[in-house]
């Protein structure tokens, strides 16, 4: 029996959130939402395929950027509600050129970046 998108639970606007992970590592990398036609897009492809809600539109990961990100593997949680893509990431994951979405810390009650951009 083979995975069916269809399956997993999608909130009011059919979108599921989606952490990249890279697999090496074990880094956070970004925060993103797919639809059912993304998920399936990302699975025959092995290019992590997203929903851009900013632009309603389909966003392949690194398509203009050249920021790939390669699946290989992609996981459900328990309430299957929310995705886990362990990806091999090529050149930063963040639109800030940065290796991670994750860039600021709230330490000490304010916010520090912990991470510069790339050169």
């Amino acid at each position: 029996m083979g995975f069916d998108p269809a399956t997993l639970v999608y909130d009011s606007r059919g979108l599921i959130p989606v952490i990249a992970q890279d697999h090496a590592s074990g880094e956070v990398l970004m925060m993103a939402w797919m639809n059912a036609e993304a998920v399936t897009r990302t699975l025959e492809t092995g290019r992590v395929t997203y929903w851009s809600r900013s632009r309603a539109a389909f966003w392949v990961k690194g398509a203009t950027s050249g920021h790939v990100q390669k699946l290989l593997e992609m996981r459900l949680d328990c309430d299957r509600d929310c995705l886990l893509v362990l990806v091999e990431q090529e050149g930063p994951a963040c639109h800030t050129n940065r290796r991670t979405c994750f860039y600021t810390a709230v330490r000490g009650g304010a916010e520090v970046e912990i991470l510069k951009p790339e050169a």
